[in-house]
């Protein structure tokens, strides 16, 4: 359970920050890719990140779509799209709720719930911003880590990032009404840094840090890491840190 009274809220993305899903969802945006140009091409996870450093491309529906259409190739209907992507991703039962048997399955989660303890035991309130579908984030919160009805502002709930709407129906859903306390947004992408950076100029009088954090697939090597931790700082992060857990509370008290 998030903070009760907090001094200073963090929401976070899910996708790279939470969960690894350069083998699940970063999988499935190469096979619907790799599917729709008849074999000609399959993105590598360098290539995805280039075009999600444009800091338009958060859905990962958009996504492929986009890299199939810079193949020279005209994707069919998008709903065409996201019913391949969703049975590589998700699993090939769609109409069943509760079947979950595809890529998300195996997705290795990179915090465990004892992290958000610590955080609601120091104050902090902590919520969820991200451009994951509603069943894919409660899947990974409440049934893997076990977090009880977490705040989670997903898919459909608010604009896409870097839109900051669904960044601050995150916080009203933990803050004490009439303050404006400190808060944080971290994510992996460009994006997801704009948006804080989108907060700040719609809510100046409210501190707001933007964190980068590091996905698993550019930890392996050193420049591609400190390429992407660039990236991140260029486009305005405060920090970037290689992974969630290093954003402790004491770390967020003295950044804020």
């Amino acid at each position: 359970m998030s903070a009760a009274n907090p001094w200073a809220i963090a929401i976070f993305d899910i996708d790279g920050v939470i969960r690894d899903v350069g083998q699940s969802y970063r999988r499935a945006i190469a096979d619907t890719v790799e599917h729709f140009t008849a074999g000609a091409w399959r993105p590598t996870l360098a290539d995805i990140d280039t075009l999600k450093a444009e800091g338009i491309w958060n859905n990962d529906w958009k996504a492929s779509e986009e890299l199939i259409r810079r193949q020279g190739v005209e994707p069919p209907a998008y709903e065409v799209v996201v019913d391949f992507f969703q049975r590589r991703y998700r699993g090939q039962e769609l109409d069943d709720p509760t079947r979950w048997d595809g890529y998300i399955t195996v997705e290795p989660l990179l915090v465990g719930p004892d992290y958000f303890a610590s955080l609601s035991a120091a104050g902090v309130g902590w919520g969820f911003f991200s451009g994951a579908t509603p069943g894919s984030a409660r899947f990974v919160l409440e049934q893997r880590l076990g977090l009880a009805d977490p705040v989670l502002v997903a898919m459909g709930d608010a604009p896409d990032k870097p839109d900051p709407t669904g960044f601050f129906q995150a916080i009203a859903a933990l803050e004490p009404p009439v303050e404006l306390l400190p808060a944080v947004y971290a994510g992996d992408t460009v994006a997801d840094i704009h948006t804080a950076l989108r907060a700040r100029e719609a809510q100046p009088e409210r501190p707001v840090l933007a964190v980068g954090v590091l996905p698993p697939h550019v930890l392996d090597e050193a420049d591609r890491r400190d390429a992407y931790a660039q990236r991140l700082q260029d486009a305005g992060a405060d920090l970037v840190v290689e992974a969630l857990r290093d954003l402790t509370a004491e770390r967020l008290r003295q950044l804020l």
